[in-house]
């Protein structure tokens, strides 16, 4: 069975981070494995608290993972210090891991902001250069790309930068301020950028989306699937999990992740 390897943060609520993972990547067909960041007091109306772990505790959860069931694939997404990602670059070297997915987590769907400031040179420098691929969304891609996105044509010419700044590949993720649903993955040496349309789904409940579909493209890539079949399978899986309209929470709901087993039931 392969396996893949997340690094996130807890969700009390358990919508998005470690839960999300998890059960992603249970439904995707590999057997899951987790080193926790951070603990998160959160539910779907916001995060009210966040307490990291230490970077010699996290280094030693890698340590485990690594050393016993190395993973085929590794999905990062919130690390809120630069001194965690320090760790978690350092750990990815020496363990030559493969099929690295960074969902560059900074600002949680409530509002919330997750990343220090500081971390996010870091992030630069140390750890989406180790990166299969990133998939950040417009946010995201204009604090890393340092511009401004307002229509489709700048969310290639971002992931074009994004690319050839960091020797990865990028999936853009669109968004309401551009289109609902349609991505756009650019690697440095294709021909051109791949649109991936999403379906379009009338579900204000969108809790872990982000999480979701990195964890899916992770393990599609742990399968042995191109990086555009990846996308692809995972962006179908996610489009599933939001129209089972799973309506939890008072706030931004989570989706419904099992929802090929309950459509068994």
């Amino acid at each position: 069975m392969k396996k893949a390897l997340t690094i996130a943060g807890s969700d009390s609520s358990g919508g998005a981070g470690i839960q999300a993972d998890i059960k992603t990547m249970t439904m995707n067909g590999v057997y899951a494995m987790s080193a926790i960041t951070a603990l998160t007091a959160q539910n779907t109306t916001g995060v009210t608290g966040i307490l990291e772990v230490s970077p010699e505790f996290l280094g030693k959860q890698l340590d485990a993972v690594f050393e016993d069931i190395f993973p085929d694939a590794v999905k990062i997404g919130m690390v809120s210090s630069s001194e965690l990602i320090e760790v978690i670059a350092d750990r990815l070297i020496r363990y030559k891991a493969v099929n690295i997915v960074v969902d560059p987590v900074m600002v949680a769907t409530s509002g919330a902001r997750l990343i220090e400031d500081t971390a996010i040179d870091i992030l630069r420098s140390r750890l989406l250069p180790l990166a299969a691929v990133i998939t950040p969304n417009i946010p995201e891609a204009e604090i890393l790309a340092d511009m401004t996105i307002r229509a489709e044509e700048d969310m290639e010419k971002a992931a074009k930068v994004l690319s050839g700044r960091y020797g990865c590949a990028v999936l853009l993720k669109g968004g309401h301020r551009v289109n609902d649903a349609n991505d756009v993955l650019f690697n440095d040496g294709y021909d051109a950028p791949v649109w991936f349309a999403g379906e379009r789904i009338d579900n204000p409940n969108t809790h872990g989306t982000g999480c979701t579909l990195s964890s899916a493209i992770a393990s599609n890539l742990a399968k042995g699937y191109s990086l555009t079949e990846a996308v692809q399978r995972a962006k179908s899986y996610l489009s599933g999990a939001l129209a089972a309209m799973l309506d939890l929470g008072r706030g931004s709901g989570p989706l419904m992740h099992n929802y090929q087993i309950m459509e068994e039931v």
